[in-house]
């Protein structure tokens, strides 16, 4: 741990950072995912299907959107290919779950951001700001809480591009506010950098 003279900024590299933002993107996909009511398809060729309805039957738009050649789309919807190979398998799970059950998707979003917000795990490094100095804690911490809705609809925000915030300073904050703060019966002044982060999950709540 080290510690600098007040008014010092906790310095986070650039490919961390992003490393930050995509896996709080990540985790926040996850959790709209976890609120839909019926299971996607599950085979190559279903999953296909459902992808050309959601493209109003083009398969050249399907193509695009997995990396892959139009014929190879119209195969598989023939049926005369079954098993994709990693790279279009872990494609096509992705397209389909981020096309399956948007309106689900975006009322649990809404509920969220409205009145219930988030429930937040993650393991992460942080540092520390405040009146007294900065401090750059090395030991990873693993904290559980729930993020009021005002924090989901922020982040939600800054994941369309509306916000000049970024999703790791959003988390920050919060965690800052309803954690270390604990609504501000302790620890007054200070505020929270993430500065590495090993996982995070959450859950609409």
């Amino acid at each position: 741990m080290t510690t600098s003279p007040p008014g010092t900024r906790i310095h986070v590299s650039a490919s961390a950072a992003r490393a930050i933002d995509t896996a709080i993107d990540d985790a926040v996909e996850r959790a709209s995912f976890e609120t839909v009511t019926k299971a996607p398809p599950k085979s190559a060729q279903a999953q296909m299907r459902f992808l050309t309805k959601t493209e109003k039957g083009s398969t050249k738009a399907v193509a695009a959107r997995l990396g892959v050649s139009r014929r190879t789309v119209e195969r598989y919807l023939a049926g005369q290919h079954k098993t994709p190979r990693a790279a279009l398998r872990e494609a096509l799970g992705r397209e389909v779950a981020g096309s399956w059950q948007p309106r689900v998707r975006q009322r649990a979003r809404k509920r969220a951001a409205t009145t219930a917000g988030l429930a937040i795990e993650t393991r992460a490094t942080f540092g520390y700001e405040a009146p007294a100095g900065t401090t750059d804690e090395a030991r990873e911490r693993l904290i559980r809480v729930d993020l009021p809705a005002t924090y989901a609809n922020r982040i939600f925000t800054a994941q369309r591009g509306e916000s000049s915030q970024e999703l790791r300073d959003i988390i920050a904050e919060g965690l800052a506010e309803v954690y270390f703060r604990d609504g501000g019966r302790r620890a007054q002044g200070l505020d929270v950098v993430l500065t590495d982060i090993d996982y995070i999950d959450m859950r609409f709540k």
